[in-house]
């Protein structure tokens, strides 16, 4: 368990960087993920070959896996469209209704008694994001994106954790992502058509981003995170990952001087969301600790 602990905390960290990338590349949201996606999916084939960690499976059960990794894709889909539409620091901070939406649709799609104090943990963090959100009008677009992403991700997470259950990490990763790739290419036609982007290969400076954001905040950080999950619950994961807002609000504040557009209530909101994490973080460890005893 403190292995999967660490493992978990290190994926979030560099998931603190995406929100970073996303601004910095200059491509839409259709063709950063795109990219983001073909760039992984080569590395994760030829590590896994390489390794002969990836074992083959059949139409049958590549098609949960492929549905799941869809899922994914549209979370990254409206994440960066949230960050494009708004700022950096608007899109990660609606990321942290993730633990709300777990908490709230695990038990139903699971089938288990609501955990009525992590539905309180998340009023906590609910509670921070209204504080550090003023419902802006020039904002309003770029929250609804962010929500709707946040949505993704925790479904993301909740069907993750049964496929673990059957599968090995390496598998599961490169499955989802293969046939997001996949079912992305084939929609990216009409994707392009109302959100037009020119055909072009990325310049120099992007494809750095990319190659930097398949690499380490893609394949290292999907890895920790698939490891993570064998000894973790889903809302403690969506949960602990309510502090990737804090690594890249600190990030946007020093490249983008975002600081400028916010008040004290951010930081009083920013605080609130960490402390759900703590106190969560500290249950899992007393239960832990009681479990042993």
């Amino acid at each position: 368990m403190k292995k999967a602990l660490i493992q978990l905390h290190l994926s979030v960290f560099l998931a603190g960087f995406t929100g970073i990338l996303g601004k910095l590349i200059t491509l839409n949201e259709g063709m950063l993920v795109w990219y983001r996606l073909l760039f992984t999916v080569i590395t994760l084939y030829v590590i896994f070959r390489w390794r002969k960690m990836l074992s083959k499976l059949s139409f049958k059960q590549i098609v949960p896996i492929g549905l799941t990794g869809m899922v994914v894709v549209l979370h990254w889909l409206f994440f960066y469209a949230s960050i494009k539409y708004s700022n950096v620091s608007i899109g990660v901070v609606c990321f942290a209704l993730t633990s709300l939406f777990t908490a709230a649709l695990d038990p139903l799609i699971n089938r288990y008694r609501v955990d009525k104090i992590e539905l309180l943990l998340s009023g906590i963090t609910l509670c921070g994001i209204f504080l550090i959100f003023h419902f802006d009008v020039q904002y309003r677009t770029g929250i609804i994106l962010g929500v709707i992403s946040a949505l993704f991700a925790a479904l993301f997470t909740i069907f993750n954790k049964r496929l673990i259950a059957k599968y090995d990490t390496p598998t599961i990763t490169f499955y989802e992502l293969s046939v997001g790739w996949v079912g992305l290419t084939l929609i990216m036609p009409v994707y392009l058509y109302f959100f037009p982007q020119p055909l072009s290969l990325p310049s120099v400076t992007d494809l750095s981003y990319l190659l930097i954001l398949a690499w380490a905040c893609t394949v290292c950080m999907y890895m920790l995170l698939m490891n993570a999950l064998t000894k973790i619950s889903p809302f403690t994961v969506n949960l602990t990952f309510n502090l990737e807002p804090v690594y890249s609000i600190v990030m946007a504040f020093i490249l983008f001087h975002e600081n400028r557009e916010l008040t004290y209530a951010f930081y009083i909101g920013l605080a609130c969301i960490v402390l759900s994490v703590v106190l969560q973080m500290t249950r899992v460890t007393r239960n832990i600790r009681q479990s042993h005893a």
